[in-house]
């Protein structure tokens, strides 16, 4: 897979203030490292989850998976947990939040993520003001519960970043004793919707130092409707770190990107990025799927398959605007890696049983 490094890319030195981070990378384990895997085998039924989009997915040390994501009404965060991928499908799911009449968190409540972090749970999330629905900033809930679903989800505040512009999908990963949060931020200094941003954390609910923008929306493929780099999830496998986000519209034109790091490199230096040239998930005309994005992982019930999590829609043509379109649906394919030690997220699979990788190539 070749890459080249970003065209344009900054460090914002002011400080960060306040914020809420959390959440521990997730990082796939499974195929042997350096080493092309076999075709991953796991059976799963798509859609997982109808109109559920942006998903995020957990496993946490319980064993069991832990489920949110956006509902089409943007007015609540849900929670689902089985002891099973699949299992998810038919769980049982309960409402932890609700947004607010008025003022801030009152509009578009996007894109929630739950982390374990430090003993609590943190949910980052993307609201817009209800006086406002487009003044969208990224926020933070906490529960100190061991159980998500009892205790109390205490709302911890905005994420303050360098700009006070649009901002979302937060997502915190750690690496080499460093937390990190990556979003989705407007450059108001650019011509573009959004560019992915990466800063260090010294706690769950701060951050810290510089605020570095990785990637800008370039390609062809990157600006199709919208010029978005969004959508943001980290992987680490093979001395690399892979983060995948999401470009262009939320209609078909919508796709996967990716950007790579060396695991041993300065993440909050730009230049330890390179960017491929290419979607690597992106619409499957040949298996009915249609902008595929917004993606994270997660592993197999026996820990040895990695796992794509992600939405799309199962037709092509949308009237009016996608984002009132609510049939964005939850689907989840085992991925396997190439012997170059990069990932090979295939084809979105048909609907129906999907075993691994199988589909358009």
């Amino acid at each position: 897979m070749s890459h080249r490094r970003p065209s344009r890319r900054g460090v914002i030195k002011g400080a960060i203030a306040l914020g809420a981070t959390g959440g521990g990378l997730t990082a796939a384990a499974g195929a042997a490292s350096g080493a092309s895997s076999p075709t991953p085998t796991a059976d799963y039924v798509n859609p997982l989850i109808q109109q559920r989009a942006d998903p995020h997915i957990t496993r946490h040390t319980d064993g069991l998976y832990y489920f949110t994501a956006t509902v089409p009404a943007y007015d609540r965060i849900v929670l689902r947990r089985a002891d099973t991928l699949q299992g998810l499908g038919d769980a049982a799911e309960s409402v932890i939040w609700t947004k607010h009449a008025t003022g801030e968190m009152g509009a578009h409540i996007w894109a929630p993520e739950m982390h374990f972090i430090d003993g609590a749970w943190y949910i980052y999330f993307a609201a817009g003001r209800a006086e406002d629905v487009w003044a969208i900033r990224i926020y933070v809930l906490e529960n100190t519960s061991p159980d998500p679903f009892s205790g109390t989800w205490t709302e911890r505040g905005r994420i303050t970043t360098a700009w006070d512009s649009f901002s979302l999908d937060a997502t915190t990963f750690e690496h080499g004793g460093t937390r990190y949060l990556c979003w989705a931020q407007s450059n108001p200094e650019l011509d573009n919707n959004s560019s992915i941003f990466l800063s260090a954390m010294d706690s769950p609910t701060t951050l810290t130092g510089p605020q570095v923008e990785l990637s800008v929306p370039e390609y062809d493929w990157e600006i199709i409707g919208y010029r978005v780099n969004e959508g943001p999830y980290a992987l680490k496998r093979n001395g690399r770190i892979f983060l995948t986000y999401s470009a262009s519209a939320t209609d078909t034109n919508y796709c996967v990107g990716m950007l790579t790091a060396a695991d041993d490199s300065d993440l909050l230096d730009p230049a330890s990025w390179s960017k491929s040239p290419e979607p690597v998930f992106a619409t499957s005309d040949a298996n009915g799927q249609y902008g595929p994005g917004h993606n994270c992982f997660t592993i197999s019930e026996d820990g040895t398959e990695d796992v794509l999590v992600y939405h799309a829609r199962q037709y092509r043509d949308i009237e009016g605007d996608p984002l009132n379109d609510p049939n964005r649906h939850t689907r989840i394919q085992a991925f396997g890696w190439n012997a170059d030690g990069t990932p090979d997220f295939g084809a979105p699979v048909p609907d129906g049983a999907a075993a691994g990788r199988e589909g358009e190539a």
